[in-house]
């Protein structure tokens, strides 16, 4: 067993083809981050589920903060098991021979820079399973400067928590009792949050009601996928509005060749999507030319 292993983690994330970062991780570019806020959860969320990542999402957590604000950075990892004195003894061991210090969340938080978020499996234990406090909460803001976290477990100091500043944390519930009686079996792993599973290097974006993690070789996509269905909602909804297409017109996954004319009329000429200009439709041309075997269907 090892913790944080660059060559595991490389591993396990192959179809990543750019930069990575020091531990191994894909580095999706801040760039795409940044766009991902002017994103909804749905925008982003279509592009990755028909390709068939049907288990990104999970929407059973609260949030600390209800004032909407985004949680969106690169996942850091870690998967905990209820406390057993062998496995214990022998998980600490192999930290201490990895120079590893401190309690085991402490290992997690010591680990991360900037842009970073901490997702945890803690098994969904609340009493004496608060992963993150006041301090370490601060610990975050230190060192990723708009991150936080995603734990399947608890959280404690909620009222300290609050006050740090940028912060958002996704979590399953509060309890006062410090953590105890739990051991790391993974660290930059996959983990699994609820029905949700997630990488190491996965983008969290958490919003919308829930967290939704994307596959790093798919973030560039995404952005773009989740920014033509930004247009043309933004058109399909001024067509209805006019009577020019029916609801069952712009709900289908394939557009006509003359929806989309005039989808790239309203892009070049209406102020309202100029932010939109210079994407390439070629691919929808091409399937409403030549034909999509989906094109009976609805829109997700």
């Amino acid at each position: 067993m090892h913790f944080n292993d660059r060559e595991e983690i490389i591993a396990l994330t192959p179809q990543w083809k750019g930069d990575r970062l020091d531990d191994g991780r894909p580095y999706v570019p801040d760039k795409y981050l940044k766009a991902l806020h002017n994103l909804t959860l749905e925008e982003v969320w279509k592009p990755i589920f028909v390709k068939g990542y049907e288990s990104q999402f999970e929407g059973r957590l609260h949030t600390l903060h209800d004032d909407g604000r985004k949680l969106i950075g690169r996942a850091v990892t870690a998967t905990y098991c209820p406390y057993r004195p062998d496995l214990d003894e022998v998980t600490k061991e192999i930290g201490k021979s990895e120079n590893r210090t401190g309690t085991y969340n402490q290992w997690v938080i010591d680990s991360l820079r900037e842009g970073d978020v901490v997702v945890v499996d803690m098994y969904d234990k609340i009493y004496k399973g608060t992963f993150l406090g006041g301090n370490l909460t601060t610990a975050i803001k230190n060192k990723t400067k708009t991150g936080g976290g995603v734990i399947w477990g608890g959280i404690r100091d909620t009222e300290q928590m609050k006050k740090v500043e940028g912060v958002q944390v996704y979590y399953r519930g509060i309890d006062p009792t410090p953590i105890r009686n739990f051991i790391m079996t993974g660290f930059n792993t996959a983990t699994r949050i609820g029905n949700a599973i997630c990488l190491p290097g996965d983008i969290v974006f958490g919003g919308g009601g829930g967290v939704l993690f994307i596959p790093s070789h798919l973030v560039e996509e995404v952005v773009e996928g989740a920014a033509k269905t930004q247009v043309k909602d933004l058109f399909g909804f001024e067509m209805i509005t006019l009577n020019k297409f029916t609801t069952a017109q712009i709900d289908k996954n394939t557009w006509s060749k003359e929806m989309l004319d005039l989808l790239m009329d309203f892009i070049e000429n209406d102020d309202r999507a100029a932010q939109y200009r210079g994407m390439d439709w070629s691919h929808e041309y091409d399937l409403a030319i030549n034909g999509d075997p989906n094109d009976t269907q609805s829109a997700l």
